[in-house]
């Protein structure tokens, strides 16, 4: 098997944009995908989703035209050599270009077996509980009509996105815990606490039960986190967002830096690596609760990490997830019984609706056996 083309579509499907913080624009939320094409009648297809500001990104298709060339003629069942041929060498790539190929090599891999991904990494479970992700809302009271509006669709667990302010983020866990006491509640403060804020929120979470408190300051604060961890009994996990390579990953785990650990496919590289740091984080005997924030693509590629894994404890189900299913003939949602079940087609297992999606395309290039970038107009 060879590899003969490779397309790269740059989508903007948003009618409306969120925010996960008072302090934070607008996002516009971008879904990166890939379409590699073979010699045979296999095509793998993967993605990965950016957030931006003011306006959709092309960062990570624009780093795709420098590494796309090499795939040419290469078997694509060979992935940890392709892997090998791809990595960064003088200088850094945005680890979402290196995910969204191996992705689609996972994606080939399976079709060509006919099995799906998390079966051929191990297969652990066949379904896992899920939390209802939120964007961030105007006031309590839009939230507590959220868990209502999930807790009578299956979900018995609620994650918010909040204003990123202690005080009013703690009147919202008061008041979720009061009016729903049996719901599990976590709480993302998106890096913007500071230690002394993070210390009294992380104190006051734990008196209501909380699950988890995640991203209360920045990834990379190891001291900040450490002292957190020491001072609390509550699960206190990262964002996922910075720790982008599996040394420092590690490091952080050996380390008892975070409660739990917490990463997604596209920051670390892709499937390969990101079943290395749950891997990692299992020897050490600690959770990793894998980010799956995004577009279906995207989602699914974590879902096949967590299911072949026993250390991850919630998928996370994004809101509003009409929107993440654009284009999708094949979609993730969350059943009555509160899980998220296996996929049962082979690779990723989700195929998409070509012409609605080419319907948002903002910017496409194709390379081909002349190992030229192509560029079409949408």
């Amino acid at each position: 098997m060879k590899i003969e083309k490779i397309e790269v579509f740059v989508i903007g499907p948003e009618d409306t944009h969120y925010t996960w913080s008072e302090d934070i624009p607008e996002i516009y939320q971008t879904n990166t995908i890939i379409k590699i094409q073979t010699d045979t009648d296999i095509v793998g297809e993967a993605a990965v989703w950016n957030a931006t500001y003011f306006d959709y990104d092309k960062y990570t298709a624009e780093s795709l035209k420098h590494i796309l060339p090499i795939l040419i003629d290469k078997n694509p069942l060979d992935r940890e050599s392709i892997l090998y041929d791809i990595r960064p060498r003088v200088f850094p790539q945005p680890p979402g270009a290196q995910a969204v190929i191996d992705n689609a090599l996972w994606d080939i891999f399976g079709k060509h077996t006919k099995l799906p991904i998390y079966k051929l990494l191990g297969g652990r479970r066949e379904k896992i509980k899920s939390y209802a992700s939120t964007v961030m809302y105007e006031t309590v009271d839009e939230y507590l009509k959220v868990i209502e509006d999930m807790k009578s669709q299956g979900f018995s667990a609620v994650k918010f996105h909040t204003w990123c302010v202690p005080n009013k983020d703690l009147e919202l866990a008061k008041e979720a815990r009061k009016a729903f006491p049996e719901m599990k509640f976590m709480l993302d403060a998106e890096n913007n606490y500071d230690l002394e804020n993070s210390l009294h929120i992380a104190k006051e979470l734990e008196k209501l039960d909380f699950t988890w408190f995640e991203a209360p300051l920045p990834d990379y604060d190891f001291a900040g986190y450490q002292k957190l961890v020491n001072s609390t009994g509550i699960k206190v996990i990262p964002s996922g967002n910075w720790v982008v390579d599996l040394q420092r990953f590690s490091e952080a785990i050996k380390n008892n830096t975070w409660s739990a650990a917490r990463t997604d496919m596209a920051m670390v590289g892709g499937i390969t690596n990101c079943k290395k740091a749950m891997d990692i984080s299992s020897i050490c005997g600690m959770d990793c609760e894998i980010m799956s924030w995004g577009y279906t693509l995207v989602s699914v590629a974590n879902l096949h990490v967590m299911l072949a894994s026993d250390n991850c404890t919630f998928y996370e189900q994004p809101l509003p997830y009409e929107m993440f299913e654009f284009g999708m003939n094949d979609v993730l949602r969350t059943s009555k019984d509160g899980y998220m079940h296996a996929p049962t087609k082979p690779g990723l297992g989700m195929e998409i609706n070509w012409e609605k999606m080419k319907e948002k395309v903002i910017y496409q290039y194709h390379c081909d056996k002349s190992k030229n970038i192509g560029y079409v107009h949408a």
